[in-house]
């Protein structure tokens, strides 16, 4: 079974990060606080960040271990990203950007993997559009096309659904919850809706102050949560920061 497994210890700024955890096949939700370090973290598992010790290890390859001295760079670790508010080249078209995606190869062969790609994901017809002319969640499936283009062996997702408006939120988070079923592989999704939780499953990871405080099912969590924040999380109020 293909997982991911993590253990990195660094500081960014003022913030000491300390996350130690495995993602198997299927989704990993991230929660925490604002400014709690969720995004810190995902930058030092796909490599933009440094830690300062630890280990990465994928599908038994070892991305990153300080003691052995390996730091495998971004472009070569193999795992995709989606980005808050998806990052798409407003410049490019659709196709552009999802070609993007996939490096170091000749522009026919890159074409083909960001059509199969947006084919995959159902959004062939935006493939001349322009980033301003989709909607909110067209631009969640190009940005999610444009990460599995590389055919990356994980995915982290940054806030995929922080930018979508309520009314589409609902449909575009039964789609991601298919879609990442389908898929079965490692992914660590950060949030701060507890209806993401909800709709995608899987185990939750929460991150306080650098640091993994709690980790189980959403029910686990609720029967016995063990920060305030927790406590508010599985309410459905919005977490203090």
């Amino acid at each position: 079974m293909s997982a991911l497994d993590v253990d990195l210890h660094g500081a960014v700024g003022a913030l000491a990060i300390a996350v130690d955890f495995s993602a198997a096949a299927g989704p990993l939700l991230m929660v925490g606080p604002n400014g709690a370090g969720k995004t810190r973290a995902l930058m030092m598992i796909l490599g933009a960040l440094a830690p300062e010790r630890g280990r990465v290890v994928l599908d038994g390859a070892t991305l990153y271990d300080h003691d052995a001295g390996i730091d495998v760079p971004v472009e070569r670790r193999q795992i995709g990203f989606v980005p808050q508010r998806y990052a798409l080249f407003p410049h490019l078209d659709v196709l552009g950007n999802v070609a993007y995606g996939v490096r170091a190869r000749p522009r026919a062969e890159r074409d083909r993997r960001a059509r199969e790609a947006l084919a995959e994901l159902d959004v062939s017809a935006l493939a001349a559009r322009r980033p301003s002319q989709l909607s909110g969640g067209e631009m969640q499936r190009v940005a999610l096309a444009r990460a599995l283009a590389g055919r990356p062996r994980a995915l982290l997702m940054d806030e995929p659904l922080a930018a979508l408006d309520v009314s589409v939120r609902r449909d575009v988070r039964r789609f991601l919850a298919d879609r990442l079923r389908a898929l079965a592989m490692p992914t660590v999704l950060v949030t701060h809706d507890v209806a993401d939780a909800e709709a995608l499953g899987g185990d939750i990871v929460v991150i306080e102050a650098g640091a993994v405080v709690q980790r189980g099912r959403l029910a686990d969590l609720a029967a016995q949560p063990k920060t305030e924040f927790v406590r508010e999380f599985v309410s459905g109020r919005s977490p203090s920061s």
